[in-house]
């Protein structure tokens, strides 16, 4: 049963496909461009207090959701050119981090799991 990421894995695909640019989209050039797009997500709370990047002005917070869509997009389709399960991957992902960043150790703390 298709979940809600394949239906929109199948539409990134079918919207490469009709414009001819599967040619462009080779794992090296999703990569980069997801560089690219994260950039453009930070250049929005570049200089703001953290306060400030909590409260953000609805029209920048709209800037900010497109950012993070074309993080996602090309996310997606970089993990379909490499046949990546996402889901699968961030399960695996939560469990070795619940590993490297058990609650007795790293409860309240912002340190990285080789300093505890």
């Amino acid at each position: 049963m298709p979940n809600e990421l394949d239906s929109i894995k199948e539409r990134l695909r079918e919207f490469a496909k009709e414009r001819d640019w599967d040619q462009f989209h080779s794992p090296k050039n999703f990569s980069m461009a997801l560089i690219v797009e994260c950039a453009e997500l930070v250049e929005h709370f570049q200089w703001l207090t953290d306060e400030q990047s909590k409260r953000l002005p609805a029209e920048t917070l709209h800037e900010v959701s497109l950012e993070m869509a074309d993080i996602m997009i090309y996310l997606i389709r970089l993990a379909d050119k490499l046949d990546v399960d996402l889901i699968k991957a961030v399960e695996e992902k939560i469990e070795l981090n619940a590993l490297k960043y058990p609650v007795e150790k790293a409860k309240g703390l912002a340190t990285k799991y080789n300093k505890l």
